[in-house]
């Protein structure tokens, strides 16, 4: 079954990475119906870029300073969907598609008819290997469906401490910090989560009939996919399918300095973590706030044992600043 998709990108002051993404999309084996480029930029390269190059079907949108940020830009390419699409992609614009992304992310729609969104599959963050049936993993590694890969230094950390995650990945634990979906492996299955990750996901057009990317996630919007995609789990399934795979390249320009970057860890991961579980056990308030003093102290740690050490401080002190402020300014939701 053809289900017509558009994809939208949502972009700021990144014209090179946008077209090596855009130079994938027109090697696909499944064309989208449209692409809309949402455009924040405060110059005017991305759109020279966009002027310089063809692409069907593409329609370009410079947005004002008022509906720039990345959930405001994703709200606004929304409104712009032609009405007969059935799908709604979104990609970064600093990814790059293997030639069948959009033939295998738009197949998992016919097999599970009942989906409301759907995700790609990141291959160039991750090494994974096949285990053997009888595989064990040690502290130092994270095993999942026949597959294993070497486990963070802050994940084996926690497993020491007890609080590593209880769920699945992408599922997320009373006590938040749980395990991306990027601990799935490359196996080739699809499977059923209840988070997906903005930048290389789509959904069905009539889930925006009911549901709006937040705009508590100002400028550059961390979390705002797993809000968008915790509170749309409880309506409905969503899933990841490990054969839509492209590859992300983490262009820096565009991001927000470290010490914003820091808070904002801080304070919409707090906020995420309440979406899903406004009143959490006491033991899961222990839980959430151990976590993230042992994630300050491993950041600021970094100052001594990595060659960034300013950004490793900022970021510390940031955490600190951000964990500070829920004392006497908590963000604010309806739910809580």
């Amino acid at each position: 079954m053809r289900h017509p998709f558009s994809l939208i990108v949502c972009t700021y002051m990144r014209p090179k990475p946008l077209l090596d993404l855009l130079n994938s999309v027109k090697n696909q084996t499944l064309y989208p119906n449209e692409i809309l480029i949402i455009d924040g930029s405060t110059d005017n390269e991305t759109k020279k870029v966009i002027a310089q190059n063809s692409f069907k079907n593409l329609h370009y949108f410079l947005v004002t300073k008022e509906q720039r940020g990345l959930t405001k830009q994703r709200n606004y390419g929304i409104s712009k969907v032609s009405n007969h699409l059935e799908v709604v992609c979104f990609l970064d614009d600093d990814t790059v598609l293997e030639p069948n992304y959009f033939e295998e992310l738009i197949k998992t729609y016919t097999v599970y008819p009942g989906a409301l969104g759907v995700g790609g599959y990141i291959t160039n963050e991750v090494e994974w290997e096949k285990a053997t049936p009888d595989y064990v993993p040690s502290i130092n590694e994270f095993a999942f469906d026949g597959w294993k890969k070497e486990d963070g230094s802050r994940f084996v950390l926690r497993k020491k401490l007890g609080l590593d995650s209880d769920k699945p990945p992408g599922f997320l634990p009373e006590f938040s910090n749980g395990r991306s979906v990027s601990f799935l492996p490359p196996s080739g299955k699809i499977y059923e989560v209840e988070q997906l990750m903005g930048g290389v996901s789509s959904f069905k057009k009539n889930v925006f009939e009911t549901h709006k990317f937040s705009t508590y996630f100002e400028g550059y919007g961390l979390y705002e996919d797993a809000d968008f995609t915790l509170r749309l789990s409880k309506t409905g399934k969503l899933y990841i399918n490990t054969n839509a795979q492209l590859s992300h390249f983490h262009d820096e320009s565009g991001r927000p300095n470290k010490y914003q970057y820091g808070k904002m860890v801080i304070r919409n991961g707090w906020y995420v973590w309440r979406i899903k579980y406004p009143k959490p056990s006491l033991i899961s308030k222990m839980k959430w706030n151990a976590i993230v003093w042992l994630l300050i102290i491993i950041r600021f740690s970094n100052i001594f044992t990595t060659i960034k050490r300013r950004e490793a401080f900022t970021e510390s002190i940031g955490r600190t600043v951000g964990w500070f402020s829920l004392w006497f300014n908590k963000p604010k939701h309806d739910n809580f």
